[in-house]
Order: structure tokens, then sequence, then C-alpha cells
């Protein structure tokens, strides 16, 4: 059995799940309001103010499901509650981030600076006095992560400076450069 799965989703006091027809659930919350359509397979039912899901057969398909359901169902509850956040770290001579209105511009040594605009007004974008760090966050998780790994991407850090766009806390490990011009 899934152990993921099998667990209730609890839900807040100030949190209202509607189970809809169909499984599309929508939760609407202090932050926003999320909606999403699952699996006819599954089986979403409300427990004592908590959510439970259930599948109808231990077959592979429906055991992945299963667990996928569930934890969709709790990242809807937290985003509308608590919402999700990606930090990203910009380490370079010259490489910065700045706020225009909306919009988010990085100079990351390319010709001209990179602009990128929130895909959804749920996601919001905040960057640090020094331009160094910059802050997205939301109420979908998937849209945060997904804006956070294409900001990356634009110059992923490289493995002999470090210079580049990375995650808040990830490693970056550096290689030696080159060994000089030794002869025999």
């Amino acid at each position: 059995m899934s152990r993921i799965g099998k667990m209730p989703v609890s839900v807040p006091a100030n949190v209202t799940v509607d189970i809809v027809s169909g499984n599309m659930v929508k939760v609407k919350g202090p932050k926003g309001e999320l909606s999403q359509g699952f699996d006819r397979a599954m089986t979403i039912s409300r427990v004592n103010g908590e959510i439970v899901v259930t599948r109808p057969t231990d077959q592979r398909h429906h055991r992945a499901l299963h667990g996928l359901t569930r934890a969709l169902i709790n990242n809807m509850v937290v985003g509308v509650t608590d919402g999700f956040k990606k930090i990203l770290e910009i380490h370079g001579v010259g490489y910065r981030a700045q706020m225009q209105e909306q919009t988010l511009a990085l100079q990351i040594g390319k010709s001209h600076p990179v602009e990128y605009a929130p895909p959804s007004p749920d996601i919001s974008f905040e960057v640090s006095r020094d331009g160094r760090t910059v802050t997205i966050s939301g109420i979908n998780k998937q849209q945060v992560g997904e804006l956070a790994a294409r900001i990356r991407k634009e110059r992923p850090p490289e493995p002999y400076k470090g210079k580049g766009i990375r995650y808040q806390g990830e490693y970056v490990r550096l290689k030696a450069g080159k060994a000089g011009g030794v002869t025999a």
C-alpha cells in the first residue's frame, strides 16, 4: 500500500475544499484559490474534516496514482495557506537582478538583460537590496518550481569559478583549472 497515499490530508479551519463530480478538487484559502482535476479511478472523499484518497485496485498504475493524487491535494492545501517559495542566488562579477515594475530583469553576462514576467498573478518576485538573491513565491508549487528552474537554466553555475545562478544552499563542486605550462 502507498505510504503517502493512505495518509489523510488535514484541512485547516480557514480553508474550504470542494470536491466536484468527476474528481475536480477546488481549494480556497487566505492566499488564493486553486483547482485541479484528478484521475477518475481515484476516489476522493471528505471524512471528519480530512481529505482521504482511495484506489480501486492494487495494480501498479493505481498505486502510482494513489500517492500522486494525495500529494497534489496536500500541495494545494499548503499553497493556499502558507504558499511556496524558491530562493535563487546569483554569483559572478557584474551579475545582478532588479525589478522593473512586475518584471524581473537579470544581468547575467549576456548582451541584453534577460526579463521574466510572472506567469500568473499568484506568482511574485522579490529581489534583495544587493541584487544577489531572487525569491520566487506563489501558491502553486509546480509553477514556482518550474519558473525557478527556467531562470536557473539561463546561466547555470559553471564548475571552474562557480559563476551563475543556483538555488539557495546548492553545493557547486569546483574543478581544478589548467595544470599550467609544466615541461619535462
